[in-house]
């Protein structure tokens, strides 16, 4: 995530003149009378809550402006890691997240967007630590629980991810996201029909989303009833996307092994 946005300074070096006569010395520098640019304002709470319903590419541009007046400002830190990491461009709201983190160390939201961060970049043994700061700061949120369960997954330390899900689910039986994630930490051990379970349980729930409902279709169509996951598909995704989607599962289905095909799905889980 090292693509950083360059930044164009133009410097002006001050030219020392030697002047002819005392008259030219008298007159004050034009630099001198000219009025100094206003410094830049942050924008009001109004405002950054209005561009938290823009879309990615905007809100990147929004957080991105207020991050650069103050690099100290962890709610545009957190702000524009998201909306970088939500464009695909994880290495960078790894970078956001960190510069964020040096002015506060201990905020649990810039703290969690950095796991993601490295999550979503396929990094997750360096998801592992910010992931636990979050959970000793907050006891009782299943965030950073379910967040370490995919981390300990992307760093192939399967007891320690069950047990980090399990205690994400438990924090939260409400919650879809937990037991999504734990859905598809069973799907890729090769137990499709546990993860199926699962999902069908977090799918009734009102936190659930889309990608909750897209994983009951793979996890479905990895069992080879593509007709019930074509129709799970077809009920969030446009025709091009489900033609995609179905393409991968029949090509999946027919392969011997589904390891390869499975971990290109599931690369960077974890919300």
């Amino acid at each position: 995530m090292c693509r950083k946005r360059a930044l164009i300074a133009t410097v002006l070096a001050p030219m020392a003149l030697v002047l002819a006569t005392p008259v030219f010395a008298a007159d004050p520098p034009k630099a001198a009378s000219a009025k100094a640019a206003p410094a830049p304002v942050k924008a009001s709470p109004q405002q950054r809550a209005e561009a938290r319903r823009l879309d990615p590419l905007a809100q990147a541009a929004f957080w991105g402006a207020e991050f650069e007046v103050d690099a100290g400002d962890a709610e545009a830190g957190a702000g524009l890691a998201k909306a970088l990491r939500a464009l695909g461009r994880a290495d960078e709201a790894a970078v956001a997240a960190t510069k964020g983190l040096i002015a506060h160390p201990d905020d649990t939201g810039l703290l969690l967007e950095l796991a993601r961060a490295h999550i979503a970049r396929g990094q997750g043994f360096y998801a592992i630590e910010p992931a636990r700061k979050v959970a000793a700061l907050s006891p009782k949120d299943w965030r950073p629980l379910t967040l370490l369960g995919v981390a300990y997954e992307q760093a192939e330390r399967d007891e320690e991810a069950e047990a980090a899900h399990r205690q994400a689910i438990a924090l939260a039986p409400n919650e879809a996201t937990p037991m999504a994630n734990h859905a598809m930490h069973l799907a890729a051990k090769g137990d499709l029909a546990g993860a199926e379970v699962q999902l069908r349980r977090a799918v009734t729930l009102p936190s659930a989303g889309i990608q909750v409902r897209q994983n009951l279709a793979l996890v479905v169509g990895l069992q080879g009833r593509l007709p019930e996951a074509e129709k799970l598909v077809r009920a969030d995704l446009p025709p091009e996307q489900v033609a995609n989607n179905l393409a991968y599962l029949r090509a999946a289905v027919g392969q011997a092994g589904q390891s390869r095909s499975w971990d290109a799905v599931r690369a960077g889980g974890g919300r």
